[in-house]
């Protein structure tokens, strides 16, 4: 197969209602990567098109991507970047193709998304080495991820790389079925199906796999502090696996419209519209929950937000980073706090949030968490407080729920113990 470096991409994004815009052009040279958005899709939307409001100017002047920290693209499109698994997927499938990764550069990779991408934007032309509308089953695709991360083949399947374009370390695919039926999967949409993000497991993980059973118990703990997660169903996994079963997420930024037509919704994360590393401890609940604040101009948003990072320190759910938080825009310019997505038991070896509070990576003090308070736009600390003690009793819950979606008893005791110390640590937050 013959390869030719991309120089020039036209964005495209889907609208809810399902027609899609051209958004306008990437192109790269030796100098970096420009973009320069169209004026037809300036004069319809305007200011409230932007796809990055504190990154990109609303106008048709060329635009220069930072070097870093988004692989030499704007934060925005590098949010259409696979991570480290689909990473690894893109690679295998470059060297099964004889073309050395070192060789490819992001505008190449997204190419490869095409219209594969979490959000709304897609990129032309696409590069056509991706086989679409595979058809599998999900026991078979999930097993043959698992054989990849676990470096038991070098073979990668097509439609794992179809599947793989969203982001993460671990192990997951982007794919369509019924949810009444799971079992038959596709990677490209069709008539009555839904858009669903599965994770797979591993020996390797932290948890093993029991993973995908703590990430439900956490979801449905989040529920019951009214933290708006996605919505989710737990799917049974082969013997073989080593897994009882595997989650799957409704994807919160496809809408089946029906009539083979689906709608989507532009997603930007936190580390793309703060220009942020993910990949370092850079971000800190302070920024979050004012920026927050003044994207989506609503206080409740800020509120939500200052709640999820509660509920994020007294379960210890530590791997909180600047991609694993996002953003969705309406077709009406709206900006939305993303459903509270990768929510999970994940302590940090020395008990280190990836975002912090207000400086402080664990047991914030009493005062800086008023702050925050204040920065969210609680009227009084009491008002807050109330709040905060309602997500302790919920997390203290943990047991009773991992109990009921069959998480094995040491496991439910091993993260037990991890939030009692947690609840010590931090009492003095809620506390009357």
């Amino acid at each position: 197969m013959s390869f030719k470096p991309v120089r020039k991409l036209e964005v495209w994004r889907t609208l809810m209602r399902g027609d899609k815009t051209l958004v306008g052009v990437l192109a790269q040279n030796r100098q970096g990567v420009f973009f320069q958005y169209s004026q037809e899709y300036l004069s319809h939307f305007g200011t409230v098109g932007n796809l990055s409001p504190y990154q990109l100017r609303p106008d048709t002047s060329i635009q220069a991507a930072p070097a870093t920290p988004h692989f030499g693209l704007h934060g925005t499109f590098a949010d259409s970047l696979p991570d480290g698994w689909g990473l690894l997927l893109q690679d295998r499938m470059f060297r099964q193709q004889n073309i050395s990764p070192t060789a490819i550069t992001a505008m190449d990779r997204l190419a490869l998304v095409g219209d594969r991408a979490m959000g709304a934007l897609s990129y032309q032309p696409a590069t056509e080495q991706v086989q679409q509308n595979i058809y599998y089953t999900i026991g078979e695709l999930g097993l043959a991820a698992q054989a990849v991360f676990d470096g038991q083949t070098e073979t990668v399947l097509q439609a794992l790389v179809a599947a793989g374009s969203s982001g993460g370390a671990r192990p997951k695919a982007q794919l369509f079925f019924s949810a009444a039926n799971a079992e038959q999967c596709t990677t490209e949409y069709k008539e009555g199906l839904e858009a669903w993000l599965v994770k797979f497991t591993s020996d390797y993980f932290t948890l093993g796999h029991d993973e995908g059973v703590c990430e439900a118990a956490y979801l449905q703990l989040a529920k019951q502090a009214r933290l708006h997660p996605p919505e989710w169903q737990l799917l049974p996994a082969p013997k073989s696996s080593g897994a009882s079963y595997w989650l799957a997420l409704k994807r919160f930024d496809v809408q089946n419209l029906g009539e083979g037509m689906i709608g989507k919704k532009h997603l930007l994360s936190a580390c793309a519209l703060l220009d942020a590393d993910y990949r370092a401890p850079t971000l800190d609940y302070q920024d979050l929950i004012k920026a927050t604040g003044q994207l989506c101009r609503s206080p409740q948003a800020a509120q939500l937000q200052f709640r999820r990072a509660i509920f994020n320190l007294l379960a210890s759910n530590q791997d909180d980073h600047s991609k694993n938080w996002a953003f969705v825009l309406h077709d009406s310019g709206e900006w939305q706090p993303a459903p509270f997505y990768d929510v999970t038991y994940s302590p940090h070896p020395y008990n280190q949030h990836a975002t912090a509070f207000s400086g402080y990576g664990n047991a914030p003090p009493l005062k800086v968490m008023q702050g925050l308070a204040a920065d969210a736009g609680y009227a009084s600390w009491p008002e807050a407080q109330k709040e905060i003690a309602e997500i302790a009793d919920t997390v203290m819950e943990f047991k009773q729920v991992a109990a009921q979606l069959d998480v094995r008893r040491s496991r439910i005791a091993e993260i037990q113990a991890t939030l009692a110390l947690r609840y010590q640590e931090n009492k003095a937050l809620f506390a009357p």
